[in-house]
């Protein structure tokens, strides 16, 4: 007979990872094979003080995004089909996400939205929206007297 030391505080340590685990799990996609994604995005200002937001999308076609601006919102949707030359029972590890996405951000009543541009390149959608002129900066004079 072999003699087993049960230790509580290591199986409640395991308990609490374990928990952890799952709560990280539905907080960023759980199982990956199913419901939706969030594609991570980059929203900055240009020299030009144009807003470019970047939006990471390995593995979609130009015709699967949807990008539409409507009541100061510009929303990115879209979906990445799951590949099913694999059966499901013969994955060992499986991370990618797979499904619909949408993703909504405001925009800002300086940004002209009539000039709105948008390109996808190696898996990179790049959204442009130019300053309204009358929101960029000026340089001021200063005169002496």
């Amino acid at each position: 007979m072999t003699l087993v030391r049960w230790s509580p505080v290591a199986q409640l340590a395991s308990m609490e990872i374990e928990r952890l685990n799952r709560m990280f799990d539905q907080v960023w996609g759980g199982d990956a094979s199913r419901g939706t994604w969030v594609p991570p995005v980059d929203i900055y200002e240009d020299e030009s003080h144009s807003v470019v937001l970047r939006a990471e999308l390995p593995g979609l076609t130009r015709e699967d995004i949807h990008v539409t601006v409507e009541n100061d919102y510009l929303t990115l949707r879209g979906e990445r089909k799951a590949q099913h030359e694999v059966r499901r029972d013969r994955y060992h590890h499986l991370e990618r996400a797979y499904g619909q996405f949408s993703r909504s951000f405001t925009v800002p009543a300086t940004l002209d939205t009539s000039k709105i541009a948008a390109s996808y390149r190696d898996g990179v959608l790049t959204v442009t929206i130019p300053s309204r002129e009358d929101a960029k900066p000026k340089q001021i004079p200063v005169e002496t007297r």
